[in-house]
């Protein structure tokens, strides 16, 4: 297992519902770093990565202390409390206790029911360094015993895993100016996260992964349109840009237009009958897009076919097949499809049967 831990910490955070007091409970103060622990966070790295509604942002930087009108001091910010952690001025287990504290103060502030593990864990993982911090929330389970006895507990809900952020210490030292070294779930429900995970956190979204990988490939389009290629040609651009990205995705890495270029192959010519290939292209048409950047893989995985649903209607097909197997009405809002899949036209064909059957048993 190539996951290295250096520190973890682990609380308890609740709400009550009746009071909407916020109550916390701090874990060991020594976690033992076991192979199950071990397991347990390359699991947590791995769901982290898997999540595709990931933001990218940087610390907002606030002053260290400052003081209210009352005189009394405001607690430190995250990234300090950090900071003083990696520069050896107070424990791990000091900086998650402060870290848990924050985040009780910005639950307190809004109408939400959160409850969870807040986990806050320093590791290394393939040559990157990490600090992962998020809330797992808890799910009841049951089991039943030799004699029937039901009884209900615990357990951590991973997969359910929304409000989580993970910090690369090696990009934040290295350009803490940047605004991409803070990744962070997106959650589905509104601003939840930004409302108060962001805020205990100190973090404002910067660079757009979205953005960038819809430009990414709006140059690509650009690009084998500029060449000429042919519609199977096309195709296969697309599903190596794909393939490439896809291969980015599973080892974490960010999708490097230098690389694209390589991948994707094919040249075209400038207007001074230059040859330039996809990364010169992309330089001189300007585009606003990274050298490199954390893609949305979302948004790859429409480039190679259209697909839809609604009113009970579920419809996908390559892009070569757009104007020649599948055909688009706009005057009348229809679609006509030729080449039939088989295993659709087996079921059309025995549906049609049965109709027929059912048809001639009710005329006889």
């Amino acid at each position: 297992m190539s996951l290295i831990i250096s520190n973890i910490a682990l609380h308890f955070i609740s709400k009550k519902e009746e009071s909407g007091e916020v109550l916390l409970r701090l874990g060991p103060e020594q976690v033992e770093i076991s192979t199950k622990i071990t397991a347990f966070v390359d699991g947590l790295h791995a769901i982290y990565n898997s999540k595709g509604s990931k933001a990218y942002g940087s610390f907002t930087h606030m002053p260290v202390i400052t003081s209210t009108d009352d005189g009394k001091a405001q607690p430190a910010q995250f990234v300090d409390l950090m900071e003083s952690y990696f520069n050896e001025k107070q424990s791990f287990y000091d900086f998650s206790i402060q870290a848990a504290n924050n985040l009780k103060n910005e639950i307190e502030k809004y109408d939400i029911e959160e409850t969870g593990y807040l986990i806050v864990c320093h590791y290394e993982y393939m040559g990157g360094r990490f600090l992962l911090v998020g809330v797992i929330p808890v799910s009841e389970h049951y089991s039943v015993d030799g004699e029937l006895n039901i009884s209900a507990d615990q357990h951590l809900d991973t997969n359910k895993l929304q409000l989580a952020a993970r910090i690369d210490l090696f990009d934040y030292q290295q350009n803490a100016s940047g605004n991409r070294y803070i990744s962070f779930i997106k959650g589905r429900a509104g601003r939840k996260v930004s409302d108060f995970f962001l805020d205990f956190l100190g973090c404002e979204e910067g660079l757009n992964s979205k953005e960038q990988t819809q430009t990414l490939v709006q140059a690509v389009e650009d690009y084998v349109s500029v060449n000429q290629l042919d519609a199977d040609e096309k195709q296969q651009t697309r599903k190596e840009l794909l393939s490439y990205c896809k291969e980015q995705k599973s080892i974490s890495q960010d999708v490097s237009i230098q690389e694209v270029g390589k991948v994707i192959g094919h040249t075209t010519t400038d207007a001074n009958g230059q040859s330039q290939d996809f990364y010169q292209f992309c330089q001189q048409q300007s585009y606003p897009i990274e050298e490199s950047f954390p893609h949305d893989q979302t948004v790859v995985n429409k480039i190679t076919k259209y697909s839809g649903y609604g009113n009970g209607i579920s419809l996908s097909f390559e892009r070569s097949h757009f104007g020649q197997d599948v055909v688009y009405n706009p005057h009348n809002d229809s679609i006509t499809l030729y080449k039939i899949p088989p295993n659709l036209k087996e079921q059309l064909q025995a549906l049609l049967a049965s109709a027929q059957n059912k048809n001639d048993e009710e005329t006889s």
